[in-house]
């Protein structure tokens, strides 16, 4: 008989962290990139360590700082900044204040790991808080990028009111994403359109249908195109689109960015009383739009991490024309052309693009609705339940996800 071996596999855990300047002070995060999904937002949770003695009666705080950049930072002039900076959440961590919601699992081996000096925090992000959009900048922009960026924020202060100086704080770029729903959805996006031609009888018609209403980054989107031409003009070309849409809340503009596009002229012309029926496809990629000035980007930190911004989703009842910060909105548009007289017959079909849930078949099996703190504070225990507190790799907090200079 040959000896039965067991091989037990253990997940290294994964923890960020920062040090202030003066290497006194030490944040430990589990994550950069915090999920909104809608009924609940990932909590901001993580460990300070801080050098005995150091404090002197002093205190640490920590705070949530979204920063709404709407006008480029080189136009600002006489004082006048386009730019809104608005702390979403304060509290005071050490001393403990209040009381504390209980420690998610990467807080508990982290306090175990760490000592008597680590001090767990908790922040959560307000409903109305927007997501981490970022507008790529042009070749001529100097200032920081437009868009709606996050801080988080650690000091060592004597009050409330002290912010704390530069040496004894550190400060975190973070990111509040969104992703798709559990499941895409049964319904096909479709659009029905006609288009009449004068001194003419007859119509043209176009009817496009995707092949999803819910796309991931990254994935080929399918479009079915049926014409029917009734009329007595024929259709030159045909031109389809991706479309991204932008709407910027601060300063109620709107504008539409082209990401993804091809021209055929196949199957034309489409002369009269003709049908032509044929599948399309474009995949929308950031990689595509580097040069573009003002794509739309997920929260641009890292060029090796960078996505086209995903749709925003609103909760069940509310309108998306009620989010705030930038709302983010795609759609396919297509384009016959019917000659310089004939003009031009157009349609756009809606879809959303976003990332897919990584953890959502784990968590659809475990958690139901109902306590959604709860299930925000557990999110991640079936990663690390079977994990020994020594199996953390710590990752430095990279000074490029917050543009510092060196």
């Amino acid at each position: 008989m040959f000896p039965i071996l067991f091989l037990a596999y253990v997940v290294a855990v994964k923890v960020f962290k920062k040090t202030t300047p003066n290497g006194k002070v030490t944040v430990y995060l589990g994550k950069r990139d915090f999920i909104d999904h809608l009924d609940y937002v990932d909590p901001i949770d993580g460990v300070v360590v801080i050098e005995n003695d150091y404090l002197q009666g002093r205190k640490v705080y920590g705070q949530v700082i979204t920063t709404y950049r709407y006008g480029r930072e080189e136009d600002e002039v006489m004082g006048v900044k386009f730019s809104k900076e608005m702390t979403i959440a304060k509290e005071q961590i050490v001393p403990v204040k209040k009381e504390r919601p209980e420690p998610t699992p990467t807080q508990e081996r982290l306090l175990r790991k760490l000592g008597t000096n680590a001090f767990p925090f908790q922040f959560v992000f307000p409903p109305t808080a927007p997501s981490s959009v970022t507008l790529q900048p042009g070749d001529d922009d100097q200032g920081k990028p437009l868009g709606v960026e996050y801080t988080f924020r650690i000091y060592v202060g004597e009050n409330d009111d002290d912010k704390g100086h530069k040496r004894s704080a550190v400060a975190l770029a973070i990111k509040k994403l969104q992703y798709a729903p559990l499941t895409r959805g049964r319904r096909l996006p479709s659009s029905l359109v006609s288009k009449g031609f004068t001194f003419s009888n007859g119509k043209l018609n176009l009817e496009v249908t995707l092949d999803k209403e819910i796309y991931y980054h990254g994935e080929k989107i399918s479009a079915t195109l049926l014409i029917s031409n009734n009329s007595r003009k024929s259709v030159k070309n045909i031109k389809m689109f991706v479309v991204q849409h932008c709407e910027v809340t601060m300063v109620n503009t709107q504008f539409s960015r082209n990401i993804a596009s091809l021209e055929t002229r196949e199957g034309c012309p489409i002369t009269p009383g003709a049908n032509f029926s044929k599948d399309f496809y474009l995949v929308p990629l950031a990689s595509s739009n580097k040069d573009r000035r003002g794509i739309a980007l997920d929260g641009h930190l890292k060029d090796d991490d960078v996505n086209l911004a995903s749709s925003t989703m609103v909760a069940e009842g509310k309108c998306p024309a009620e989010a705030l910060g930038i709302i983010i909105s795609y759609s396919v548009r297509v384009k016959l052309n019917c000659g310089t007289l004939g003009g031009e017959l157009v349609t756009d079909v809606p879809f959303k693009l976003m990332h897919p849930d990584p953890g959502a078949s784990d968590r659809d099996a475990k958690i139901k609705k109902g306590k959604s703190m709860d299930r925000g504070r557990n999110y991640d225990s079936s990663c690390y339940a079977n994990d020994d507190d020594d199996n953390i790799v710590f990752e430095d907090f990279a000074r490029l996800r917050l543009n510092e200079p060196e």
